[in-house]
C-alpha cells in the first residue's frame, strides 16, 4: 500500500480550516505540519488534527505537498518559496490578485516540472458535474454568485467569486479561451479597500458564437449560486448551494387561453440523479492526489488555470477606476 502523501498546510483562515479537515479525513493524505504566523491560531488547527505548528516555511524537507490558503496578496511570494522546494502545490484560487504574478507562478510551475492545482472549486460540485455530464450543444450560460458582505474578504469580487464562474463558463464550452470579454466593476461598500470592486459584471463571448453572462456580486442581501445553461431546444438550470439540477423543454404554446385571457406555455420538466455526492473539496483533494499519483495529467491541470485568470485581467485592463 503506497504510504499517505505528507501535506503541509499554509493558512487557517476559513478555506485553511476546511482543508485541514480534508486532508486529516483522506485515507490517501496526511496533514503533518500547519504554517500560521498567528501561534495560538495555528497550534489549535495543528492539535486538532495531530500536526505540528510552525510559524514559516523555512523548512519542507519531510513534507510531499503544499496546500496554500493563506490571503490571496500573500500567494506570489508563499508559492514562489513552495516551488523553489519542488513541493507539489494545491493553492486557492485565485492563483495571485493579479494577472501578471499568477502567470509568473504557473510558469515558474511548468519550468520546474512541479505539479500545480488551482481551487477552482466548482469544478467539483456534484451538480456542476450532472449539468456539464447532461449538455450537448450549449450556446448561451448564465452564472449567478452574489453574497451579503464579508469583511474578511480584501480582494474584490472578480478576483474572488468571478473567476469560479468564468470558468465554468470556460469549461461548459469544451476549454476554450473566450474571443472577447467585456464588463464592468461597481465599487459601493464604504467599507471594501479601496479599489477593490463589490460588483462584476461580464460577457463572455466564444468562437463558435455562443454566450455567456457571468455576475458577481458581494452586497447581496442572500446568497445565491446559480448555473443556467441553454441549448437551442433544452434548458439545464443547476443550483450550486442545494446542489440540484433540473431540465426544462418547452413542449407547446397555446395562441389562447380558453377565457381569453391570456397564454397558455407547456413545459417538461426532468430531475436527473446526481452523478456524485462528494463534498467538492474532497473531490479537488482526490483530483490532485491523482495528479501526484501519476493518474492524472499534470500539465493538464497546469494549463487549465490560466484561461479563467486572463479572461479576469481583461475586466481589469478595461476598467477605468
Amino acid at each position: 500500500m503506497t504510504a499517505p502523501v505528507r501535506f503541509a498546510l499554509v493558512g487557517t483562515g476559513v478555506m485553511g480550516s476546511l482543508h485541514a479537515r480534508v486532508v486529516s479525513q483522506s485515507d490517501r493524505a496526511r496533514l503533518v505540519r500547519v504554517i500560521e504566523p498567528r501561534e495560538s491560531v495555528g497550534r489549535e488547527v495543528a492539535d486538532r488534527y495531530g500536526a505540528q505548528w510552525a510559524p514559516d516555511l523555512a523548512d519542507l524537507a519531510d513534507v510531499d505537498a503544499v496546500v496554500l490558503a493563506a490571503p490571496t496578496e500573500l500567494h506570489h511570494d508563499l508559492a514562489g518559496q513552495v516551488l523553489a522546494a519542488d513541493k507539489p502545490l494545491l493553492i486557492e484560487k485565485p492563483v495571485c490578485g493579479s494577472l501578471g504574478e499568477t502567470e509568473d507562478v504557473v510558469a515558474t510551475a511548468e519550468k520546474r516540472g512541479v505539479p500545480l492545482l488551482c481551487g477552482l472549486l466548482e469544478r467539483f460540485n456534484p451538480a456542476v458535474l450532472t449539468a456539464f455530464a447532461l449538455v450537448d450543444r450549449p450556446v448561451h450560460l448564465t452564472v449567478t454568485r452574489h453574497s451579503p458582505y464579508a469583511p474578511r474578504i480584501r480582494t474584490g469580487v472578480a478576483w474572488d467569486l468571478l473567476v469560479h464562474d468564468v470558468d465554468l463558463a470556460i469549461q461548459a464550452f469544451g476549454g476554450q479561451e473566450p474571443t472577447s470579454v467585456r464588463g464592468a466593476l461597481g465599487y459601493f461598500h464604504p467599507d471594501s479597500v479601496p479599489g477593490a470592486e463589490d460588483v462584476a459584471e461580464a460577457v463572455l463571448t466564444f468562437g463558435n458564437r455562443a454566450l455567456a453572462n457571468v455576475s458577481a456580486s458581494r452586497i447581496g442581501q442572500r446568497k445565491v449560486r446559480t448555473l443556467v445553461i441553454s441549448e437551442v431546444d433544452r434548458l439545464i438550470e443547476a443550483d450550486l448551494i442545494r446542489r440540484d439540477v433540473t431540465i426544462y423543454r418547452h413542449v407547446s404554446l397555446d395562441a389562447a387561453t380558453p377565457d381569453g385571457r391570456g397564454y397558455r406555455q407547456q413545459s417538461i420538466m426532468e430531475v436527473p440523479e446526481l452523478i456524485s455526492n462528494r463534498e467538492p473539496l474532497a473531490a479537488q483533494l482526490d483530483h490532485f492526489l491523482d495528479i501526484l499519483d501519476g493518474r492524472a495529467d499534470a500539465d493538464v491541470a497546469r494549463q487549465a488555470i490560466l484561461p479563467a485568470h486572463r479572461a479576469v485581467g481583461q475586466l481589469f485592463a478595461g476598467d477605468s477606476h
